[in-house]
């Protein structure tokens, strides 16, 4: 029996696309398409609307932008005039990150065109925005939020646009954009072409489709919520005290030079971070909570290869298109399962192969079993065998500083104390960290009640003095009481009839 040969890949220059476009495309070192380009092109070229689901990394990008970019060049032109460089193509994207990128790849296509390409997010100030839009560009990629206030400054005007790409549209549903999205379709022509792609369709995004797309092609190149068959996924039971341990053998055993370490938490990535950096890795931390500049600065530096470890939120989970990033570290087991493919759809991209290590901790259990349930598959836990001693200072390790301290080691060789001062300052920085985390950052844990120093005059008991008078009750020259009242009751006080005073009645006693 003869063994069936794989079907070649089609290549780019196959397809009816402009001269200015397959030189581009060959400057990015594409010959061939991946399966999602070969599908969604010809029907975006055709102007159909389109559904496309592929797993993270194949492509989607350029599976969108360089149709759209052929259809749009019959506006191409050199004029100076913003009025002749309206918007014609608007891409919406959940993230900073994911936006930027978006926009550098977008600009790449089209670089030999006249063309022009804009992208606007948050966390930056406007004016530079606003500045190039009211220049005029073709194609403006953008968050939804910052989009909205754009459109209510006016500085961006939506007549114009033919042409509607939702990317990542699944995560734009899961923080919270739906009425962003309502809001900003509601200000596009009726009559457009929209593209919606995403690495997941859920019952909710099939309902979006149905509102705003018109009889979509439904284009999938892998099952919904497939893992990349390239990527190894291992999956290690640790305690909680050990992940650290874990992570920093595994990165020596494998010999990874880079990696991103994936957690649930904005607070949990700037300590692990910090703590990284002390066991003498260069980590790098990405969460929401950082400007924009300090998350593009941390990228840049990332994909440099200057930093070794990228801590990072969810933020980083999509559309991070890093260069043959060798693995995936889940500190932390997300909360989403669908979260879990795209955090390890980051390594082994365009056919590359990458590692996907888990950390799963007893209370992890059912988020596993959410993971099992999406990708459809049996995972099976691996214990993990940590070379060495795991670190002093750990809280489970409390009770042995408490013999250590016992038993004098600290105090027994004051010449050779540098370690051990060494190992209390690690310390002191742990326990700041957990007052970071119980306190927040620059606030002093509440001390204790301090004792007040004892004053002799204040705090002796009371005691009667020898010199002390008797009150006027007990003295023996107190007056003999009145009219059979209590002598406790003292006498009316004689008043001057200058006050008002009544004589005194006159009696037989007062004339004698």
């Amino acid at each position: 029996m003869t063994e069936s040969t794989p079907t070649p890949s089609p290549r780019f220059d196959t397809l009816p696309l402009d001269p200015k476009l397959l030189r581009a495309v060959a400057d990015q070192g594409y010959a061939t398409m991946t399966p999602i380009q070969a599908k969604a092109i010809p029907i975006v070229l055709s102007g159909k609307d389109v559904m496309g689901a592929a797993q993270t990394g194949t492509g989607k990008t350029a599976a969108f932008s360089i149709p759209l970019l052929q259809r749009m060049l019959k506006h191409e032109n050199a004029s100076m005039s913003p009025a002749r460089h309206p918007v014609r193509a608007l891409v919406l994207a959940p993230t900073r990150e994911l936006a930027d990128q978006v926009a550098n790849n977008v600009k790449a296509y089209a670089k030999h065109t006249q063309l022009r390409v804009a992208c606007v997010f948050g966390g930056i100030d406007m004016k530079p925005q606003t500045l190039q839009l009211k220049a005029g560009v073709e194609v403006l990629i953008a968050t939804p939020g910052r989009l909205l206030d754009h459109i209510e400054a006016k500085n961006a005007v939506l007549n114009h646009v033919e042409y509607v790409v939702l990317d990542e549209a699944d995560r734009m549903l899961d923080i919270g954009f739906l009425p962003d999205l309502q809001r900003i379709l509601s200000y596009l022509p009726k009559t457009r072409q929209t593209l919606l792609f995403s690495a997941t369709f859920s019952p909710e995004i099939k309902k979006l489709a149905q509102s705003y797309l018109q009889e979509p092609e439904l284009v999938e190149v892998a099952r919904p919520n497939a893992t990349a068959s390239t990527v190894e996924q291992r999956f290690f039971s640790v305690d909680d005290d050990d992940k650290r341990a874990a992570v920093k053998q595994l990165l020596r055993q494998r010999e990874i030079t880079q990696s991103i370490v994936f957690v649930n938490s904005k607070l949990g990535a700037a300590r692990l971070a910090r703590a990284f950096e002390r066991d003498g890795l260069k980590t790098a931390a990405l969460h929401g909570d950082k400007s924009q500049d300090e998350r593009l600065k941390s990228l840049e530096a990332f994909k440099r290869g200057e930093v070794e470890l990228l801590v990072a939120t969810d933020v980083a989970a999509r559309g991070l298109d890093i260069a043959d990033l060798p693995a995936v570290f889940n500190f932390d087991v997300p909360f989403n399962a669908e979260d879990y493919v795209h955090r390890i759809g980051r390594t082994g991209r365009a056919g590359a192969s990458g590692l996907a290590f888990t950390l799963v901790t007893k209370a992890d259990a059912r988020l596993v079993g959410e993971i099992e349930k999406l990708i459809k598959r049996k995972l099976d836990l691996e214990p993990i065998e940590l070379e060495g001693e795991r670190r002093r200072f750990d809280r489970s390790d409390r009770g042995e500083r408490g013999e250590r301290s016992d038993r004098g080691e600290r105090g027994g060789d004051r010449g050779g104390d540098r370690e051990d001062r060494g190992e209390r300052r690690d310390f002191r920085r742990e326990r700041e960290d957990r007052r970071d985390e119980a306190y927040g950052p620059h606030a002093s844990a509440p001390r204790a009640p301090q004792r007040q120093a004892y004053d002799p005059l204040f705090d002796k008991p009371y005691e009667v003095s020898e010199r002390a008078e008797a009150p006027s009750w007990e003295k023996g020259g107190a007056q003999a009481p009145r009219s059979g009242l209590s002598a406790n009751i003292k006498p009316k006080k004689k008043v001057a009839a200058l006050f008002g005073a009544k004589k005194p009645p006159v009696t037989a006693d007062s004339e004698s």
